[in-house]
Formats: C-alpha cells, structure tokens, sequence
C-alpha cells in the first residue's frame, strides 16, 4: 500500500491557486512559513485542487464530496475560500459548516483546517511594499500607497485596502493589464510573510506550523 501523501488543498478558483503556487514557490519556503519541508504538488489536480466551478459558494456547499476521494490518498486537507460572495453566511457558519460536512464525510477532525478569507483573498496580498507596485506595474513618481490612499482606495493608518480586490482591478485598469493568475503567484511569491497580518493567513501560517512542526526562522 502506497503511501498518503502530507496534505491536499481545494481552494475556490484559478487565482488562488496562484497564490498559494507561489507561496510554495519560494526557496526555503518551510523557512519563510516556519513550519517542516513537506512534499508538495503545486500543479493543479496534483496536491492543489481547484473547485471546477471556480467560485466560493461550490467550495461552501460541495467541499466536501470535492475532497471524498482523497482520504485515501491525503493525510490531511486544508480548504479555503473567501467570505464575500451572493448568499454568504459569514465566516464563522462558512468554518463551522464545510468542517462539519468534511468530519462527517469520514476526515478526521484534527487532519482537517477551513480557512474563511475576509473579505477575500487580496487581503493577503496588499503591502506597502515596492514588489508589489512593480508586479502591478505602476511606475508613477508618486508612491502606490499615497496614490491609492489619495483615489479613497486605501485610507491612511489601515493595513490594508478596505476593498482588496476592487483595488487591484483598479490599479490594473490605470497600469492596463488584466486580472490573472499570473499576477497573484508573483506577488505570492515575493511578498513579505511575516508582514502579512490578516487572521486567515495567520490561521493557515499556525495550521501548518502544527501539522509540520519545524524550527521557526529568526
């Protein structure tokens, strides 16, 4: 018998899966995390699943039979999607119902972690850090962060846009490109991971540090 491998990750759609390719894309990256080396299979269908749907509420209401034919294979799953969608009941029932639906379905409670991003995934992406104005393509002599702040888009003193995503699609409207998978696994590849202070991220940071304990970097 072969085998299971360490963990399986559904995430809600293609750019995501971006973000956590890129995650996982850089060097040491048990380090930048803190946690043990584990194996890994970024492409999709391999250890990172994709909902075919590409959206949140199929990840809410369907995760589980997604991830049914991996307890064989998979020690354990990690899910995660955002909190803002048509129809959301908020992340606590979101955390509180797909765990639920996963331990009935035959997971074990302590191999399973649902991860509820509010208000989506951008979140874990915005920092007042020149990598990301250059990903985004913004050379304007004016800083992004006092640029964005003067648009309304991110006030002064928030760590983060209020709405990450909308700002993202405007700043790549101003710069011309298009939203992309592309994008998301740049930023995700570069940014600062001990700067990134948005709960679900942390959530996910703690939840690999207890499945792969391993020595955090200084």
């Amino acid at each position: 018998m072969m085998a299971r491998r360490p963990c399986v990750i559904l995430v809600a759609d293609s750019n995501m899966a971006a973000a956590f390719r890129g995650y996982f894309n850089r060097d040491r990256w048990d380090l930048s995390l803190g946690c043990a080396q584990f194996e890994i299979n970024t492409d999709i269908g391999g250890d990172l699943i994709v909902d075919e749907g590409g959206n949140d509420p199929g990840v809410f209401t369907k995760g589980h039979e997604l991830l049914r034919p991996f307890q064989r294979s998979h020690e354990r799953a990690l899910v995660v999607l955002d909190c803002e969608w048509d129809g959301s009941p908020g992340r606590a029932v979101i955390v509180e119902r797909v765990t639920e639906r996963l331990v009935e379905s035959g997971w074990a409670a302590d191999a399973v972690k649902v991860i509820a991003i509010e208000p989506e995934l951008e979140n874990w992406l915005w920092q007042d850090k020149p990598h990301v104005a250059d990903v985004l393509r913004y050379k304007d002599a004016t800083p992004l962060r006092q640029y964005l702040a003067a648009q309304g888009w991110w006030p002064q003193g928030a760590a983060k846009p209020p709405r990450p995503k909308e700002a993202v699609q405007w700043v790549l409207r101003q710069t011309g490109q298009p939203r992309s998978g592309a994008i998301y696994q740049k930023l995700a590849e570069h940014i600062s991971i001990k700067g990134c202070v948005d709960a679900a991220f942390l959530d996910v940071h703690s939840t690999l540090r207890a499945w792969f304990p391993g020595e955090v970097s200084t």
